[in-house]
């Protein structure tokens, strides 16, 4: 008993050395840990890298390994300093690998031409669309209907805009014909009761008003339509009765007029259409009655 009761204890201090040095975690049993065996077969991995690789020619492998193209001015220091960064800004980043790729150009280009091999598409080369003229042809109408529709829009919201621009410029116009129509009442209601003397708001009425059109029209004068018709029609005016004696006409006429000369061309005139000379005292000659002119007809009959 007292011997167990030994190999207990030496096996739970083994057990509290085991977890002060961490070797356990709580809980009843004890994790071991494998020891991790490196092996470095040099010999084995260039068998093996001779087993796969294959001598070909560079133009059937066009491998170009290369740094990023130099900038002009820019020093190997510099260039060590912005790779540092260049890991975590994504910018940069793609910025080394663009020159590290037009650097691979400018190495592989003059390779190529020295073996004579093309770099540049023939002007009569022809190659086969991925995509059937039938596809492109259902693109283009939706492209086309798609620029139609922004278009419209376009001109919709434009029409919109002119609108609403309108409604403003008829709204402001109101405003101010209301203030001016109210001015005006206000200046003839001071005038009426004698609180002013002055008339100078009819002429600025006159002036900025309504009348303004009509007197800068008439300041330009008629235009080149109104010129034509004017010269061919005439100028307007009254045209019926145009050539009667007026009161001014006949005082014109007067140094010109003489009796004499009245008189025979009424004599004239009779004699030229069958007529009568009247008589002095009677210038009026009577009609007959109706039966007095039935009786004549029926003798003449």
């Amino acid at each position: 008993m007292e011997e167990e009761s030994y190999d207990e204890l030496d096996s739970d201090e083994e057990l509290q050395a085991a977890f002060s040095r961490g070797d356990i975690k709580p809980g009843l049993n004890i994790e071991g840990k494998a020891k991790k065996v490196y092996i470095n077969n040099e010999q084995g991995l260039k068998d093996r890298l001779s087993d796969f690789k294959k001598d070909l020619p560079w133009l059937e492998r066009l491998d170009v390994t290369c740094g990023p193209a130099r900038i002009p001015g820019e020093t190997d220091a510099k260039e060590e300093e912005q790779g540092k960064d260049e890991v975590h800004d994504d910018f940069k980043r793609e910025l080394r690998i663009y020159r590290q790729a037009q650097a691979a150009v400018l190495d592989a280009l003059p390779r190529l031409q020295a073996l004579n091999i093309p770099t540049k598409r023939p002007d009569d080369f022809f190659a086969e669309m991925a995509k059937s003229d039938d596809h492109m042809r259902k693109i283009r109408e939706k492209l086309i209907a798609k620029q139609l529709s922004m278009e419209r829009s376009e001109k919709a919201k434009k029409l919109r805009e002119l609108r609403k621009f309108g409604k403003k410029v008829q709204q402001e116009v109101l405003v101010k014909r209301q203030k001016e129509k109210k001015e005006l009442a206000e200046s003839v209601r001071k005038f009426k009761k004698g609180q002013t003397k002055d008339l100078d708001f009819l002429e600025g009425k006159s002036k900025g008003g309504a009348n303004s059109k009509q007197d800068k029209l008439a300041a330009k004068g008629p235009n080149m339509k109104r010129k034509a018709k004017n010269t061919k029609f005439g100028y307007g005016g009254k045209r019926k009765g145009s050539k009667v004696n007026s009161r001014q006409s006949s005082r014109e006429d007067d140094d010109h007029f003489s009796m004499k000369r009245n008189k025979s061309d009424i004599v004239k005139h009779q004699k030229q259409f069958g007529g009568k000379m009247q008589r002095k005292g009677n210038s009026k000659q009577k009609r007959l009655g109706k039966g007095k002119r039935q009786k004549l007809k029926s003798r003449k009959k």
